[in-house]
């Protein structure tokens, strides 16, 4: 949830003369300026986040993003059938999970989540979902 007591502003050019009248007019108080040197542009600031996680409510740490734990668990039960990477695509496009660009999954964007799939795997495996998922996907198997 946004704070209404705060705001940031992200510029990649300097302001207009009249940006911060305007916004002191508004209100607002200054409180920080952040200056940033021999990194290139990016579209959006900040550090990528890890597939499976979120930034919590109080902005402060990450926290599990329920439904990219879901596409994880949902490659885990396709791995665990000795299924194909193109079939976890296809069963994660069939329950309707898109990747965070918002498009189908691929087997090359299924195949870039491995390494996080790897680094999740352990604590995803002692979860009672996956546990319980696991004995579904026993049976069927």
């Amino acid at each position: 949830m946004a704070n209404p007591d705060r705001m940031r502003d992200f510029l990649t050019a300097p302001p207009p003369p009249e940006y911060f009248s305007n916004r002191a007019a508004e209100g607002w108080r200054l409180v920080a300026v952040e200056w940033e040197r021999g990194i290139a542009p990016r579209d959006a600031p900040g550090e990528d986040i890890p597939f499976g996680l979120r930034v919590a409510a109080d902005c402060r740490r990450l926290e599990d993003h329920p439904e990219e734990i879901q596409v994880l668990l949902v490659m885990m039960e396709v791995i665990a059938q000795d299924g194909p990477l193109s079939q976890a695509a296809q069963a994660l496009n069939e329950r309707g999970y898109r990747t965070r660009e918002g498009a189908k999954w691929t087997l090359p964007a299924v195949f870039q989540l491995l390494p996080r799939l790897i680094e999740m795997g352990p604590r995803l495996s002692k979860s009672e979902e996956w546990i319980e998922r696991r004995r579904q996907v026993l049976r069927v198997a």
